[in-house]
């Protein structure tokens, strides 16, 4: 599973020029599943998002978690970031989890997040979308749960 976090004042998904989903200050997550996962990572993934401290505290250190700021999240699937550019210049995407499961997997991470007291915003699965966001810092953290100790 990966993960990019940006973390944003603002952001916004829009389908077919409607809105689908908007933030203020939180985290623009964009979300993508491999074959290789499964519920157990998703939750590790969760708990290592809501744990992280990137928001600035009075002291304008990195000190300060999501829930801590009352921020909220807009969480945007995304299966380009198993792209496999290795070989050529057309990436395939091999290693991405299938449509069918990989919803099943979003819906589950969207669901874990909303259990833990966050507000959750969502694109539109296998939709394509056009996504505004304003970068605050800029700060943008990639997680890959095959970093994360097992």
């Amino acid at each position: 599973m990966r993960v990019l976090i940006q973390r944003v004042s603002m952001a916004k998904v829009r389908v077919e020029n409607k809105k689908v989903g908007s933030i203020g200050r939180g985290y623009l997550l964009f979300v993508g599943f491999s074959k290789n996962d499964d519920k157990v990572i998703v939750d590790k993934v969760v708990n290592k998002i809501i744990g992280l401290r990137i928001f600035e505290d009075d002291n304008n250190k990195m000190n300060l978690s999501l829930k801590e700021i009352a921020g909220a999240i807009l969480s945007v699937s995304q299966f380009t970031l198993y792209a496999d550019y290795t070989s050529g210049n057309r990436p395939g995407f091999q290693d991405a989890l299938k449509y069918e499961e990989a919803i099943e997997m979003y819906d589950y991470f969207n669901n874990c997040l909303l259990c833990n007291d966050i507000k959750v915003e969502k694109g539109i699965f296998g939709a394509n979308m056009q996504v505004e966001l304003i970068n605050d810092g800029p700060v943008t953290i990639m997680i890959d749960s095959d970093l994360l100790k097992k």
